[in-house]
């Protein structure tokens, strides 16, 4: 279970760092654009990519913060 967080965590604060680049380059950095299906379909979220994909690389060091505190 620890390891499944670990990977999950680096995973989804990956995508968030992405994501973030992305959207300081304009779209130039499309590399691994998994939050912008989130970020573009979703109606409350538009115009707030930004902050949608720094909470998304903050949870990304949330899970894995936490494998930390799960026992193997």
């Amino acid at each position: 279970m620890k390891r499944i967080l670990e990977v999950t965590g680096f995973l989804v604060m990956v995508f968030g760092v992405c994501g973030i680049l992305r959207e300081l380059t304009g779209g130039w950095f499309k590399l691994m654009g998994v939050t912008r299906l989130l970020t573009d379909h979703v109606w409350f979220l538009e115009g707030r990519e930004l902050y949608a994909n720094i909470v998304i690389a903050a949870l990304g060091l949330v899970i894995m913060v936490v494998s930390d505190r799960v026992k193997a």
